[in-house]
């Protein structure tokens, strides 16, 4: 069996952080695995027309990894270009065997190794395994009644045919969250008819877009500029924190406020602005940054479905709403989500005495800062549980998870072959967090969303400032670990 000293599954921003953190401490021994058949993650994968970053390009980086942004909030072309950049500029193309997808992975006590079961080939060692699939890598279809009899073209936002012409057809999107917020605008204007079926609002407010002038590229090629522009940012970002945590008063009236300007200054019709204006409080769901969502929503040949109006049942030509329509459809596209953090890995993991993670996670997922988990020995897990961030760049706490998983490393040495976070360690930080979680707007604020468990827990979201994170994953505590 050919063993690394580290296994990395998945060659988005987390699988590249965790490359470029492994190279910078001289750890060359590793490998990269990419179920797909290219490099990049989310914004190799996500080409559906309109996609783009919704947090400022300078920031939504890796900061070691400078680049010639043209734009504040670029485009998905873009955030490719920049992807492919960095792989190819660290050499991670030479360390990454694409097409492998990992089916089991199985720690064995004996050897202290994990081994990592690639569909149609032998397994593969590893001493440490970094997961970095993404929380947002599994896309979700409903089961929606008569689903698949339908006869025309469907497919999720996630996995967009490019080939497909949907120019002059008659298309339905179901949902009205980030992505579709993307694709709405950017097709409305070429379809015949798009109907759009939302079950449940989000607030929207302004995209504050800038697009770059030549001279100032030219400045911010200067790394010390460039660094300077992205501390502006991320303290400017850090600030709703204070919003989401500690005044839901002060949310309503900044950022609501704003929110219900930007509907009644872009909504005339009274009837639909009631249908687009949420009941819960801004934040307790993702907030959609956009300027062209609600124009393309009051367009003449765009419909927007509500509950009352939703699905009823889908038939061999199109949708049967609740009240009874039959619309006739060439091409229905799901923007229905993620399996989030329940799926962040899709795949068995299977620990010390044979523990599964899955059966760990029975109630909700949970994870020493949301990075590692007791009876699963070297395993880190990159955007794992309560590692979201609704306020700032969610590179900004990929780079801080490095902080860990390298102190976890560094911390074995002499005859030590394992790391483990102790169980009592993982339950006090947990129990901390979801305290701290009580305070917040993902919590109080009246939505169900994806942030949250079956159980109600809120499992997607850090309850907190990033620094707060940051300063705890560069504190490593040898305490609260078991060496062997």
């Amino acid at each position: 069996m050919k063993t690394y000293q580290a296994i990395i599954i998945g060659s988005g921003f987390g699988g590249q952080c965790a490359a470029l953190k492994l190279k910078e401490n001289g750890i060359e021994n590793f490998l990269i695995l990419e179920r797909r058949d290219f490099m990049g993650g989310t914004w190799c994968q996500n080409i559906y027309p309109g996609a783009a970053v919704d947090v400022q390009s300078p920031l939504y980086s890796i900061e070691s990894e400078q680049y010639d942004w043209s734009q504040m909030f670029v485009q998905q072309d873009e955030l490719e270009a920049y992807t492919q950049y960095v792989i190819d500029k660290n050499g991670l193309r030479n360390k990454t065997q694409t097409n492998a997808n990992v089916n089991r992975v199985e720690w064995h006590e004996e050897d202290k190794l994990w081994q990592v079961y690639v569909q149609g080939q032998q397994a593969i060692g590893a001493r440490f395994l970094i997961n970095a699939s993404g929380p947002l890598s599994t896309p979700v279809v409903p089961n929606f009644k008569g689903k698949s009899t339908f006869k025309g073209k469907s497919f999720h936002t996630n996995n967009w045919d490019q080939e497909y012409d949907y120019s002059t057809k008659r298309v339905a999107i179901i949902g009205s969250g980030a992505s579709a917020a993307q694709v709405i605008p950017a097709i409305a204007k070429d379809v015949k008819e798009l109907h759009v079926f939302q079950r449940t609002p989000h607030w929207v407010l302004p995209r504050p877009d800038y697009v770059f002038k030549s001279w100032q590229r030219k400045l911010l090629k200067n790394k010390v500029l460039n660094k300077a522009l992205r501390k502006v940012i991320y303290w400017s970002l850090e600030s709703r924190v204070i919003g989401f945590k500690y005044s839901e008063r002060m949310l309503k009236l900044t950022a609501q406020n704003k929110a219900l300007k930007h509907i009644k200054k872009q909504i005339p019709d009274p009837n639909l602005r009631n249908k687009v204006t949420p009941s819960y409080t801004i934040g307790c769901k993702r907030i959609i940054l956009s300027d062209t969502f609600y124009p393309a929503l009051c367009r003449d040949n765009v419909s927007l479905h509500d509950r009352d109006s939703g699905i009823k049942e889908i038939t061999e030509t199109g949708i049967i709403t609740q009240s009874g329509e039959k619309l006739e459809l060439d091409l229905i596209i799901y923007s229905t989500g993620y399996k989030g953090s329940h799926g962040a890995i899709s795949f068995p993991v299977i620990g010390r005495e044979q523990k599964s993670l899955l059966e760990f996670w029975k109630e909700y997922p949970r994870a020493y800062l949301g990075t590692s988990a007791p009876g699963f020995p070297n395993l880190f897990i990159v955007t794992g549980p309560n590692t979201g961030i609704g306020h700032t760049s969610a590179i900004v706490v990929i780079e801080a998870q490095m902080n860990y998983i390298i102190s976890c490393i560094k911390s074995l040495a002499g005859n030590k072959n394992a790391v483990e976070v102790k169980a009592d360690a993982e339950n006090r930080y947990t129990q901390r967090l979801h305290k701290e979680m009580a305070k917040t707007v993902w919590k109080s604020g009246g939505c169900n969303s994806w942030y949250q468990s079956k159980s109600g827990h809120v499992v997607a979201m850090f309850p907190g400032f990033s620094f707060t994170y940051l300063r705890w994953t560069k504190n490593f505590r040898f305490e609260d670990h078991h060496f062997s």
